[in-house]
């Protein structure tokens, strides 16, 4: 029981409480009881697509379906109308009805290029929350205290900044943890800016007299800038709809440090996996053709092992042996290394105005992927090539 705890640790920011130890626990005291696990994972659907960094605890909900547990996906159908504050500093927009059902659509398509969707419990809180009455909502509201929820650091701090709070967004926690009582959730996984709402769950199961559930929180994958969390706002994300070559193309650019955390959150590399790849980092070995292996892994998942070899040798047919010169310049990024100032200084335009009509002409590629934004910090891989247009290149150092 110990190495299956350890295995489902892997990559787990924190879980709480108790730690590895209450979760081998709980998992032995389910298995003596012959009862699976309640895993909750809840999403709220906000738009038609999905990136890696919702997947990470897709991906984790995948490992305890392996481990023969019940994956619970809480469709927010009801939250989503809201909107969820965690980790904001100003208010989401809420949606309409109409609108997350549709969003809920697409959500559960591309889910189930990871989960086997026959073997998880669908649920919407909308079947529930939709036939609360006011009384419902007050008694609801009376199991916890105005300090608790401000005591929440994104509220804090608008509070401190003189920025408004509605009163609505203080609900969402507690509407949150009350899906866990509807439910029973064991389990319930979340990013790191949900822990504040996974542990109201645990105040409200005990309220209900429940075993409270534990908190399992995963990180938030940093996205293609190297800097930012993976977001559609940021610019920095691998979507799931995007095909194959985009996809692989897209992972090969990712900075060198992140390469661990990648294999860790957006694979299914098991924990001596993941110590072995950074063994032949710290030795020395080319990141470049760990990146590969890393592309392919995640290409694999999301379409197949036949395609991910595929565009492994596409790109190096492409970006190796094709279309980038042997003798190509060398240019050592140093002060801004902004897009557009890199390409000026570098000789790749002969002004900033160029640069930026390159770069928004999709005439302008880091390692064979595009690049959309000329006032970007550029997070390359020494080695890594620039090429602008079809004739001028640099291999940054």
């Amino acid at each position: 029981m110990k190495d299956i705890a350890n295995n489902l640790m892997s990559g787990v920011m924190e879980l709480k409480p108790g730690g590895s130890e209450a979760l081998e626990k709980l998992l032995a005291k389910a298995k003596e009881d012959g009862k699976q696990l309640r895993i909750k994972l809840g999403i709220d659907p906000t738009s038609n697509d999905l990136h890696l960094g919702h997947m990470v605890c897709i991906q984790k909900l995948k490992q305890f379906q392996e481990a023969g547990h019940l994956p619970v996906l809480l469709i927010g159908g009801y939250t989503a109308q809201v909107g969820d504050p965690s980790g904001r500093n100003e208010m989401r927009p809420s949606l309409s009805a109409e609108d997350v059902a549709g969003y809920a659509k697409t959500y559960l398509e591309q889910v189930s290029r990871v989960l086997d969707l026959g073997k998880v419990e669908v649920v919407n809180n909308a079947d529930w929350f939709d036939k609360y009455t006011m009384t419902d909502m007050v008694k609801l509201a009376s199991k916890v205290t105005v300090n608790q929820m401000i005591a929440k650091d994104a509220f804090g701090k608008r509070l401190e900044e003189g920025n408004p709070l509605y009163a609505h967004e203080i609900l969402y926690p507690l509407l949150q943890g009350q899906d866990s009582v509807e439910i029973k959730a064991d389990i319930e996984l979340g990013g790191t800016d949900q822990l504040f709402n996974l542990m109201v769950g645990r105040d409200l199961q005990k309220a209900n007299g429940q075993n409270p559930q534990l908190c399992m929180c995963m990180p938030l994958l940093i996205g293609l800038d190297g800097t930012k969390k993976m977001s559609k706002t940021s610019g920095n994300f691998i979507a799931l709809n995007d095909s194959a070559k985009e996809m692989f193309g897209k992972s090969m650019s990712i900075p060198d440090e992140l390469i661990l955390d990648y294999f860790t959150l957006a694979t299914r590399s098991s924990p001596d996996e993941v110590e072995a790849i950074k063994s032949r980092l710290d030795s020395g070995e080319n990141p470049r053709q760990i990146k590969d292996e890393l592309a392919q892994a995640i290409v694999t998942i999301y379409y197949s092992e036949t395609e991910a070899k595929q565009e492994s040798e596409n790109f190096s047919k492409q970006f190796a042996k094709k279309e980038i010169p042997d003798d190509i310049p060398e240019y050592k990024l140093n002060g801004s290394n902004k897009l557009i100032d890199v390409m000026l200084a570098a000789g790749l335009c002969e002004t900033k105005g160029e640069a930026k009509r390159l770069v928004q002409g999709g005439g302008v590629k880091l390692d064979g992927v595009k690049l959309t934004d000329p006032q970007a910090e550029l997070n390359a891989s020494p080695g890594a090539v620039l090429q602008a247009g079809k004739r001028k290149f640099v291999k940054l150092a």
